[in-house]
């Protein structure tokens, strides 16, 4: 190799490099078996929705994706966002820019929900992202959106303690972990997968906390990557949009 092509070579490299840091990846290569989409919230807009203008609930991406269309906003990534009740209503917090629509739920019960350490997911006023046990929550006005589900599936480092390896519970699950560098990154297993192998995918990332949000009801939108799930029957939908020029 000669020295021009050497040259050209680590400067595009370089350039690839910065571009990284500067922008970051969408996507991660590391396991084929999820669908997975990080999101910066101090760059990116991320928002918890339940229920349009009308005081309907949304309950399917496509839903969502349309009255998006109504308010010149573009859906570039959405997943049901933790637990529901019957009626779609969320099971334990909820909170939509600031305005808290249901309490934390510390109550003992059967269920994915309830197997405990659960947690909450949110993001505050500074758009700084959180994931913490329902127990270590503090109520502030400090807090823009907030899910509450369960279980925790990473927490303080370690995959919980309920989960079995090799376990033959399995399910599509989705869910969201706080990365190192405070980026989210939200997941979807593309085939049944059991707690401890789904828990392990964001220990191996780097994820010191993570939460489940829910099992085979769970769907992903995600058109970069050719993955467009637009159905469903949800409570909260998690959403990224930008502007449409």
């Amino acid at each position: 190799m000669n020295r021009n092509r050497i040259l050209i070579l680590t400067t595009f490299i370089a350039l690839l490099t910065v571009g990284c840091f500067l922008f970051g990846y969408t996507k991660i290569n590391t396991d084929e078996r999820f669908v997975s989409y990080i999101v910066d919230t101090k760059k990116q807009d991320i928002k918890l929705y339940w229920k349009n203008d009308n005081d309907e609930v949304f309950k399917s991406i496509d839903n969502l994706n349309n009255w998006l269309d109504t308010k010149n906003k573009k859906l570039i990534f959405a997943m049901n966002g933790g637990m529901f009740k019957k009626d779609n209503s969320p099971q334990g917090l909820f909170i939509d820019n600031e305005r808290q629509i249901n309490p934390l739920d510390t109550n003992k019960g059967n269920g994915n929900f309830y197997l405990m350490p659960n947690g909450v997911f949110y993001i505050t006023t500074e758009n700084l992202p959180k994931i913490c046990k329902t127990t270590d929550y503090k109520e502030t006005e400090q807090i823009k959106h907030a899910t509450q589900s369960g279980p925790m599936l990473v927490v303080d480092g370690q995959i919980h303690s309920a989960f079995k390896k090799g376990s033959t519970n399995l399910n599509i699950r989705n869910g969201v972990g706080i990365l190192e560098d405070n980026k989210l990154i939200f997941a979807m297993s593309k085939e049944e997968i059991n707690f401890y192998d789904f828990a392990n995918y964001f220990k191996k990332l780097g994820c010191k906390n993570a939460l489940y949000l829910d099992g085979f009801v769970s769907r992903t939108y995600l058109p970069e990557q050719n993955w467009i799930q637009k159905d469903g029957n949800f409570g909260v939908i998690i959403g990224v949009t930008t502007n449409r020029k």
